[in-house]
């Protein structure tokens, strides 16, 4: 397993934000601990070149001088601009590994699913797995599939890759729950909306029915969303997920058989460094 990421990755913060550095602190150290194993390469930005495949030039440019909080949830930090191209050049990093034959993960802040073409929103300012897919289009891929199972609706991948007949996209989530989007399926999107507490088993057969979807697309590589807010002890959401069940998505991952890679995006309990581990080790293995 390659796992990217960068210290400098918690060096922002606001008070009581629950996108906060420990995240990334706890769960580096917890999967270090774990697998000694693994690999741990820094990543790169992302040039402004592959974060304009996915955004305006406007949007890049709010980015860069942050001058004042995007909304309530999405603080405007100083240095903002290379944290978040750091990420999408991480998210970047995995899907290039994955079409060479690696399993690789991006453990960085901040996430991304949620920022479109020309907005940052829901603690997300460049759209990080969008980026990745379009990246890995450009380098000989044919077809990207992207597998959103983050307890919130990915409705910025789905803006910026929509019509795109080489990129098929599935988020199961919360509905109702923000951003309130996500509730019909159309062209090359699909929606597994889930009511908040809905009994694990329920949960679990539409995130597979997200992936068969995908798998129906014949994709040479699936790039996951990788939330962990879907967990029962999740602090923003409502759902009822465990440690065990984030295994049970590793392991169809694993026995789908196509190129992949993962991305981190929510989760914002104290367990997320054993979510993710139960995850990944079960790709893994």
């Amino acid at each position: 397993m390659i796992v990217f990421h960068d210290p400098r990755s918690a060096e922002y913060t606001a008070t009581g934000h629950p996108e906060r550095p420990a995240r990334v602190v706890a769960s580096a150290r917890y999967l270090r601990a774990a697998h000694p194993e693994w690999a741990w390469p820094q990543p790169r930005e992302a040039t402004e070149e592959i974060l304009l495949r996915a955004h305006s030039p406007e949007h890049l440019e709010r980015i860069r001088a942050a001058e004042q909080d995007f909304d309530a949830d999405t603080p405007a930090y100083r240095d903002l601009f290379s944290h978040a191209a750091r990420a999408a050049g991480a998210a970047c990093a995995v899907a290039a590994s994955s079409l060479g034959g690696e399993r690789a993960f991006s453990l960085m802040r901040p996430p991304g699913h949620h920022a479109t073409r020309n907005q940052a929103m829901g603690f997300c300012y460049f759209n990080h797995v969008a980026v990745a897919a379009l990246d890995a289009l450009e380098r000989g891929a044919m077809r990207v599939a992207i597998w959103d199972f983050d307890a919130h609706h990915g409705n910025g991948t789905e803006t910026i890759v929509e019509g795109n007949r080489r990129i098929a996209f599935a988020s199961v989530h919360q509905f109702p729950g923000y951003p309130g989007t996500g509730t019909r399926s159309f062209d090359n999107i699909h929606n597994f909306p889930v009511r908040p507490l809905a009994p694990r088993n329920e949960h679990r057969e539409a995130v597979e029915r997200a992936l068969e979807a995908l798998l129906e697309f014949q994709p040479q590589l699936i790039l996951v969303s990788a939330g962990f807010d879907a967990f029962t002890g999740d602090p923003i959401t409502q759902m009822n997920l465990e440690a065990e069940d984030f295994a049970t998505f590793g392991n169809w991952l694993r026995e789908s058989g196509v190129a992949a890679g993962a991305i981190l995006e929510g989760g914002y309990s104290d367990e997320l460094p054993q979510l993710i581990d139960a995850f990944l080790t079960a790709w893994e293995n």
